[in-house]
């Protein structure tokens, strides 16, 4: 039995015997017929048939009972399409739902059987599949072509697969994926042994964002190296070449594509020029000791800084982000437990060297003034951003603020105080793995210094606030923190300690290093001048092997150090 979905061109439409309807009979040019009516199966048999071949395929053609009646061949005038382009690709003009629609013919590569239809009414929007349940497509086109040659050109539409072989006079194998750029690749995938049998498969996607997006998602497709191809079109896409005279671009585009490689691939080659150029510094610490064993702060990274409470890891960053201001930085400032109002005074009072957030005396002289607290704040002047949060301190939003500043603005170093308030308390350490990849990414992604402070857990034995050594293992989170973060360094001071010195003096300790790993253990001990508000090294204190009596050995390595 010749079913509608051979092979046989379609001659017209006729009045059907079996269930009287006017035209839903289709004539063939071998002579048979077959009602599209729903619900009749009447059927005349064609030139050369038997009868045995008849019942056989009767029951094939009852799981095609979703189609539409193939209609007549019909070119696009409108997109020049030619009535020979329409013959040759099977395109037709049919009824569905009371209206005119056109038609493409999904046939199944082996039996040229139509599977499946789409269908495009008016309303390209609403254009849709019919056919036989969910049975996998083929590519549109796929049936028309040998299964091997030289160069098979992939488009993600139909209108488009069409006009590319119009363009060079259907000599060269093109196909269409079914579902547009969102499915270029799986589509790919699930035909990826036929494709492998051509020697060039040349990607000619649309210009767009939409269809550049989906070129490089099929860049990663597992053909042999040096197969795949990228053909770039001065127009949108091969049906506006079409309709723009340019038929010659489309076959230009075809022997001009070239290979390309998945987005992270580069040859040696491809980054000589970086790799050549001298090692350059970072940018400094406020701390030159810090700055030496560091070589500096670059840009795209991390950093972390962990202490117990009061032990001024808040201070520390202020005075951080006051240096860099000072060196001719904009700064980002994200205070998620601070208004920006005491963290401006702060700021401003650290380049003042005067305490502005601590009220003055009720008597006596003054530690500040109103006008140096106006002039100190004139300083920061386009230097500085304050995010005021309201009460939010969702990752989401902080994530947003982050990324407006860095465009806006040019904003490129950035300080979150902290990293703890924006982690889901019912979930603790998966929120804040999730808020780790997507910190560290984003600095990548804007080429911008991101500064944390993080808070510590509990520790077994001395607390931290008593001089208890912090440790990596300390961190909330510290398993993706430590894994995403490029230093981490931790705070220590004994705020009780009966030596008075030592009690002002903080440990500033390096407890990952992954830039070079040398500064890993490394300490510097601050103090702070109460004159002033601002700290400072103290090259010459010696903490006489304190970290003996507390239980550590001053060379034993961190059991939690992360050395990468």
């Amino acid at each position: 039995m010749h079913t509608p979905e051979d092979d046989s061109e379609f001659v017209g439409k006729e009045p059907c015997p079996g269930c009287g309807s006017r035209d839903n009979l289709a004539r063939y040019s071998d002579g048979h017929a077959y009602c599209f009516g729903m619900g009749c199966e009447y059927y005349e048999k064609g030139d050369g048939e038997t009868i045995e071949q008849t019942t056989q395929d009767a029951k094939s053609q009852k799981k095609s009972d979703k189609l539409i009646p193939i209609g007549e061949t019909s070119g696009w005038r409108s997109r020049k399409i030619t009535e020979e382009t329409a013959k040759k690709w099977g395109f037709t003009r049919s009824e569905f739902k009371g209206e005119t629609v056109r038609v493409f013919n999904y046939r199944d590569p082996d039996t040229k059987q139509i599977i499946a239809q789409k269908i495009r009414p008016r309303s390209k929007r609403d254009m849709r599949f019919v056919g036989p349940g969910k049975r996998s497509k083929p590519l549109f086109g796929q049936h028309l072509w040998r299964d091997s040659g030289k160069k098979l050109v992939v488009v993600t539409g139909e209108m488009d697969a069409m006009s590319v072989s119009q363009a060079q006079g259907h000599k060269w194998p093109v196909v269409s994926v079914p579902n547009g750029d969102d499915g270029a690749k799986k589509a790919l995938m699930a035909h990826i042994d036929w494709l492998e049998r051509f020697e060039e498969v040349i990607l000619m996607f649309d210009m767009d964002d939409s269809g550049q997006a989906a070129v490089q998602d099929c860049l990663s497709l597992p053909l042999t190296p040096g197969k795949l191809k990228v053909a770039s079109l001065p127009e949108k896409d091969p049906n506006e070449m079409l309709m723009a005279g340019n038929s010659k671009g489309i076959i230009d585009a075809i022997w001009g594509a070239k290979e390309q490689r998945p987005d992270g691939l580069v040859s040696i080659d491809d980054i000589m020029s970086e790799v050549t150029k001298p090692v350059e510094w970072g940018i400094p610490w406020f701390l030159q000791t810090l700055t030496n064993l560091t070589y500096g702060r670059r840009w795209g990274e991390v950093y972390a800084i962990g202490a117990g409470t009061g032990i001024g890891k808040t201070d520390l960053m202020t005075q951080q982000m006051m240096f860099d201001i000072e060196q001719g930085h904009h700064v980002g400032a994200i205070y998620l437990e601070q208004k920006p109002v005491e963290t401006a005074k702060r700021v401003a009072g650290k380049m003042a060297g005067k305490m502005f957030h601590v009220p003055n005396p009720k008597e006596g002289d003054p530690l500040w003034t109103k006008e140096e607290l106006l002039d100190a704040c004139e300083g920061l002047k386009g230097k500085v951003t304050f995010y005021d949060n309201f009460g939010q301190t969702d990752w989401e939003i902080v994530k947003g603020h982050i990324r407006f500043m860095a465009a806006t603005q040019g904003i490129r170093i950035f300080y979150l105080d902290h990293l703890t308030a924006m982690a889901d308390t019912a979930n603790e350490r998966e929120s804040i793995e999730q808020i780790m990849k997507e910190m560290a990414g984003l600095a990548q992604e804007l080429d911008i210094i991101i500064h944390f402070v993080s808070h510590l857990t509990t520790p077994e034995g001395k607390p931290h606030e008593e001089g208890g050594r912090v440790m990596i293992r300390h961190f909330k989170g510290s398993r993706s923190i430590g894994f995403w973060s490029f230093f981490m360094f931790g705070l220590e001071r004994d705020q009780h300690a009966e030596d008075e010195e030592e009690s002002k003096t903080t440990t500033f300790r390096v407890l990952k290093d992954r830039y070079t790993g040398q500064a890993t253990g490394e300490v510097i001990y601050m103090g702070f001048d109460p004159a002033t508000g601002r700290l400072f090294e103290k090259p010459d204190y010696d903490p006489n092997q304190k970290e003996n009596d507390h239980g550590f050995d001053p060379i034993d390595d961190d059991a939690d150090e992360i050395p990468f």
